[in-house]
């Protein structure tokens, strides 16, 4: 299915914009030769075909659905992720995330359809509307793209590979593989330049400060499971019961290298989109900028400041716990005793405490006041139940209030729109901003945070 009336852009954009080899629509929209049978990004190099030789399609599962293979040259696999869709139902919206983040890898269709309150004819009812295909062919092609981008930039074996993308065997991967995008794996990784170790890209819309998050994530690193240095943010995980380590690098203007070890490589596509979160690598730095200058001139002191997440909202409430009154200095110091106490780690691989050991703790070590020991250990004890996904129900613990949720959601979460307006220090500088407010701000609170923050050192 090509360009459609539920693309944000219309076929005169995708046609100045490929002419232009504009930059910033890369991963927006994708360019299809008929004469070729290839789809290309709108940044590659190849000559320019006439535009009665091309379709524009928003989704790389339309351009293989519709038959034509990915470009070798500009690599549509590593084009960085957009949504480029208007108007759609939210519900399909989420189908479409849970899916990318590998939810029909080991599920199926009954069990997405029942996460989303649908029926599975109804989501295929969806699916066929909007992208003519069916949810488990959409999410082939999606294993299928991130397979090829794993051929490119890892050592990984085929088998891993295959593994890691979502197939069970490396025969079910290698059939699909040439089938779909009329390629072979070892043709794909004939073209492959050595590396020293397994790694992938993460591309991204916009500026991204990098300097300035590793700066962030220095002062508050952890002893044992952080390492940061000028350019680079290594951390040990734990991810759905598999261990292991990534390091992220700035290598290039739009990329982040990352490179891991991981115990189970099934858990590997999870990671990737965790990663993406994690950085704030989905968002459109452009407009929340624009906005932001827009309600505020002058709040935007450096521009490309993402949110520097952390792994997830247990650690991101533990954190903003032991945050609570405290500097930022004193909260890493118990923070840094907590984990010297309770973590624990395989192969050397230390990791964050989990609700389990905390909950089971005496919490005597720390160099806190015992309420707030205490509201450790109910947060840990709440953790283990079912509703510890819903934040707002953390305000039914003693000793968490709005400040500990927002803080949890802007950095677990990498929430968008958590403006900590009471926050000691946003206070402060809200007196140089009045325009900045909870409402001003939507939905781009969390930026405003950090700006505003910015402006204090």
């Amino acid at each position: 299915m090509a360009l459609n009336s539920y693309s944000v852009l219309t076929e005169q954009d995708c046609h100045h914009a490929r002419l232009a080899r504009d930059r910033r629509f890369d991963g927006q929209f994708y360019i299809a030769v008929k004469t070729t049978g290839i789809f290309c990004r709108p940044i590659c190099p190849a000559n320019l075909p006439k535009e009665q030789n091309v379709e524009y399609f928003i989704d790389q599962a339309e351009a293989l659905h519709a038959g034509y293979r990915p470009c070798l040259r500009c690599r549509p696999d590593s084009a960085p992720g957009s949504w480029a869709w208007k108007g759609t139902e939210t519900t399909f919206q989420r189908a479409i995330k849970l899916i990318e983040q590998g939810e029909l890898a080991e599920g199926c269709v009954t069990t997405l359809a029942s996460k989303l309150g649908i029926s599975d004819r109804y989501l295929r009812q969806l699916f066929e509307r909007y992208l003519s295909m069916s949810p488990k062919r959409y999410a082939q092609y999606h294993q299928l793209m991130f397979a090829k981008q794993l051929l490119h930039s890892s050592t990984m074996s085929i088998t891993d590979i295959a593994f890691a993308s979502g197939f069970n065997s490396t025969r079910r991967f290698n059939d699909a593989f040439s089938k779909v995008l009329n390629l072979t794996p070892s043709r794909v990784r004939q073209n492959m330049t050595t590396e020293i170790a397994n790694r992938f890209e993460l591309t991204f819309h916009g500026p991204l400060d990098w300097q300035r998050m590793c700066d962030f994530y220095a002062l508050r690193a952890i002893e044992g499971i952080e390492w940061v240095t000028a350019d680079s943010y290594r951390r040990h995980f734990t991810l759905n019961g598999a261990v292991g380590w990534f390091e992220a690098k700035r290598v290039q203007r739009d990329k982040l290298s990352i490179e891991f070890e991981i115990s189970d490589i099934r858990q590997l596509k999870h990671l990737v989109e965790k990663l993406r979160v994690m950085f704030d690598l989905n968002t459109d730095l452009a407009a929340v900028e624009g906005h932001l200058n827009h309600i505020a001139p002058g709040l935007v002191k450096h521009s490309g400041m993402r949110i520097p997440g952390v792994w997830n909202a247990w650690e991101a409430g533990v954190r903003a716990i032991l945050g609570q009154q405290v500097s930022v200095k004193g909260a890493i110091t118990q923070l840094n005793f907590l984990v010297e106490n309770l973590a624990q780690g395989e192969s050397g691989l230390r990791q964050f405490p989990s609700p389990e050991q905390v909950a089971n703790a005496d919490l005597s070590f720390l160099r806190m006041p015992q309420s707030r020991k205490d509201t450790l250990h109910r947060f840990a004890k709440f953790y283990l139940t079912e509703q510890r996904e819903d934040l707002d129900a953390w305000l039914e613990l003693k000793g968490i209030g709005p400040w500990t949720i927002n803080y949890a959601a802007l950095r677990g979460l990498s929430a968008p729109n958590r403006l900590l307006n009471n926050d000691l220090i946003v206070k402060k500088m809200l007196v140089n901003f009045p325009t900045v407010t909870v409402e001003s701000a939507s939905p781009w609170g969390s930026y405003a945070t950090f700006h505003l923050w910015s402006h204090s050192s």
